[in-house]
């Protein structure tokens, strides 16, 4: 998975007093490669990248894959494709946990050495009465083991290392989104640094590879406070420079439960391949989610960078809305390019028509952006809209469609076919002033008159305004879908 110069990191940064600031700023995404790129972790990712970006600092990426009967290559390149679809780009290669396991066993070996970190023996039937124990008394289950006063094991016989704990004080985390958080050391355990197997455990490897990295500041989910008292045990027995938090509340669903899928935690790629949202709509919306600057609703990638600061992340949890994203996606849509929501649009179309488009279709597509794109709220719904420009003879008709075209006056659409057949000029003004002519002629109000004509010429009751149809499939198509309409079975 990972080349040498992947596993490169940073040298470690001595220890410091004081909050990193300006350059010196080094934040990380460490994403388990075990699935997709979960919408939470794309907000981690986001606001991480954002501070270091608006501190003018690093935003590195580290792919924690130590979990080897879970970790796959499809998820790494979710992962890195999700990454750079929302447009994070990091700085550095990727960094692969797993193969900086040599170094995480350096430490806890320098640990021992230090009288930080003792050989352990417990059994696994000893652990498990422990544990019995602990539930019988309805006490959190907390390692001390005996051997942490013991230096009489036999180094050959399987064991674990576990750090040495302080059991006395307290421990306090200045959080910069949860304030000032105090736990008591006698609630830590002795937690363990390297397997019996010799493999280092995911809590001695995040806390070694942040240092490694020279990584400052912690910007993660609050899921992941408890563990930060822990690591900080770790830290601060190899007196290593201690990182600045910030716990992020989670996401939770619209009805203030847990996310879960039924609320929208799937993957990235799933809000662009099956929802048809652009990224920088999901960027704006996973900003707001838990950040804001004053009322701002939308805000470019400029302005995320320059106004994101911790102080505005919100303590509480919040709710994820499908309605609030699309309502963005819409304004993001309306702001493309036509070209490139064109090409994103394409394979939609392709897909809903079941053939391929053509160069001349494409271009089709691209001009015909400006008549779909305004009422669409994704890319399927532009597609959608778009199939009329592209469905083969006989056009397909649905249902209420056809009912339009069943009441519609008898002779209406043979009159206003033979109109537009005259027409010198297919233009905007010439089609307007013809429709408009005929409709007069016909004592109808104008809309009574395009709803038949276009559900002749797109076969549905819903499409972009009447003359840019007849614009944008042309006079030759125009006529033609015009002339077949006029067959359509009474009955049908």
């Amino acid at each position: 998975m990972a080349t040498e110069n992947q596993t490169k990191v940073a040298a470690a940064t001595p220890k410091a007093t004081g909050e990193a600031t300006g350059a010196d700023v080094v934040t990380r995404f460490a994403p388990s490669p075990t699935g997709f790129l979960h919408i939470g972790g794309a907000r981690t990712a986001l606001f991480n990248w954002l501070f270091a970006r608006h501190h003018g600092g690093k935003f590195l990426l580290r792919i924690e894959d130590t979990d080897r009967a879970r970790s796959t290559d499809a998820a790494i390149d979710a992962i890195l494709d999700g990454m750079q679809w929302l447009d994070l780009d990091w700085d550095g290669e990727t960094v692969f946990q797993f193969a900086r396991a040599p170094r995480h066993a350096e430490v806890a070996a320098e640990l021992l050495a230090k009288g930080e970190a003792y050989r352990c023996y417990l059994t696994q039937d000893e652990l498990a009465a422990m544990r019995a124990e602990a539930q019988e008394k309805r006490l959190p289950f907390r390692v001390r083991s005996p051997w942490r006063d013991r230096d009489d094991g036999d180094p050959s016989v399987p064991h674990v290392i576990r750090l040495r704990a302080p059991q006395d004080g307290a421990a306090t985390i200045i959080d910069k989104v949860q304030g000032d958080v105090t736990v008591q050391n006698a609630e830590l355990d002795d937690f363990v640094l390297l397997r019996s197997d010799g493999t280092p455990t995911y809590m001695l490897s995040v806390v070694v590879d942040d240092n490694d990295m020279g990584v400052t500041h912690v910007i993660r989910g609050d899921d992941h406070l408890n563990n930060a008292f822990r690591q900080l045990a770790l830290i601060r027995s190899m007196n290593w420079r201690e990182p600045v938090y910030a716990h992020v509340p989670l996401i939770h669903g619209a009805d203030g439960a847990k996310l879960s899928k039924r609320h929208g935690a799937l993957g990235v790629d799933a809000y662009r391949d099956e929802m048809g949202y652009l990224p920088e709509a999901v960027n704006n919306y996973l900003l707001r989610l838990g950040w804001g600057h004053g009322d701002n609703e939308i805000i470019s990638r400029a302005q995320a960078t320059e106004w994101f600061d911790l102080a505005q992340v919100g303590r509480s949890p919040s709710r994820f809305d499908f309605k609030k994203l699309e309502n963005l996606n819409g304004h993001y849509l309306r702001e493309a390019d036509d070209a490139r929501l064109a090409d994103l649009v394409a394979p939609r179309v392709e897909k809903l028509v079941g053939r391929a488009l053509d160069s001349l279709d494409r271009d089709l597509l691209t001009r015909a952006m400006e008549s779909l794109k305004p009422r669409a709220k994704t890319l399927d719904e532009i597609a959608d809209g778009a199939i009329f420009l592209f469905q083969p003879d006989p056009l397909p008709v649905d249902e209420k469609a056809a009912e339009v075209l069943r009441a519609s006056p008898e002779g209406l659409l043979a009159a206003v076919t033979e109109r537009l057949r005259g027409l010198n000029d297919w233009t905007t003004e010439e089609l307007d002033a013809a429709v408009r002519a005929e409709a007069e002629a016909a004592e109808l109000g104008l809309g009574k008159l395009a709803q038949p004509l276009r559900a002749a010429l797109t076969g549905r009751t819903i499409s972009p305004g009447i003359f840019d149809v007849l614009l944008l499939l042309g006079r030759d198509v125009s006529l033609a879908r015009l002339d077949a309409a006029q067959h359509f079975p009474a009955g049908a």
